[in-house]
């Protein structure tokens, strides 16, 4: 097995990824094919910390749109997010792995509360850290969340696992000459409106440097491939 690169990595997933091909819910093919490859990835002896969205089960923003308060929608979303951190969880302990859900939100009877330092402590240990319930606080995304408890608990970058194999110029999914990026700057991301992250999260990364890697979560390895040094998909710094 080769080593891991990085000492320390945050893997972003979108809630979205968990359905796999179903339109919303948690497709338990796919989150334990998702348990597989990070599995495989934690043998590299790399530490890391996840942060998954609640996009499969209820989206604030949409239901914002439709006449929902905004803050209570983004409250709703954040626990949709505890919901699939609980199901990582158990995917990732069918594979004997370690894991902690810590939560920005505090719900004692299911997950820790979030403490930086505890987070930092569980990660030397060799456990995997499950970051639930974004930053605890409405108006924010878990882009941003994971922006934020990257570079609370240094990790060295952000994996972000995309249904793509990269960024591209233009969606690649309707546009035949979208030209994919194999590296490109924080301030082309934010100019040129790509949806990589949203803006905020961008400007934290680049604000202090911590750069951010999107590859396809759908091809097996591939997290084991980034961490491992392996050039695919697109590294935005």
């Amino acid at each position: 097995m080769a080593k891991s690169k990085y000492n320390r990595v945050l893997l972003k997933l979108s809630g979205e990824a968990l359905a796999g091909d179903d339109k919303f819910g948690i497709n338990n093919e796919t989150i334990f094919q998702i348990a597989d490859d990070v599995a495989q990835a934690h043998e590299t002896g790399v530490q890391m910390g996840i942060v998954i969205g609640g996009g499969n089960i209820f989206r604030g923003v949409a239901a914002s749109t439709e006449g929902m308060d905004r803050a209570s929608s983004d409250y709703m979303g954040m626990l949709a997010t505890c919901i699939n951190a609980l199901a990582m969880q158990d995917a990732l302990e069918k594979r004997g792995l370690q894991t902690r859900v810590q939560s920005a939100i505090e719900m004692a009877e299911i997950a820790e509360p979030y403490i930086r330092r505890k987070a930092i402590r569980h990660l030397e240990k060799g456990r995997i850290v499950i970051f639930s319930a974004g930053t605890g606080n409405p108006y924010f995304t878990t882009d941003t969340a994971a922006a934020l408890r990257a570079m609370e608990i240094n990790a060295d970058v952000i994996m972000k696992a995309t249904k793509v194999d990269g960024i591209y110029d233009k969606d690649p999914a309707t546009n035949d000459d979208a030209v994919k990026f194999d590296s490109i700057n924080y301030i082309d991301v934010l100019n040129k409106g790509l949806q990589v992250m949203d803006s905020t999260a961008i400007s934290l990364c680049m604000d202090n440097k911590l750069p951010i890697i999107t590859f396809n979560l759908k091809t097996p390895g591939n997290v084991c491939r980034v961490i491992t040094g392996e050039n695919i998909g697109t590294t935005v710094s």
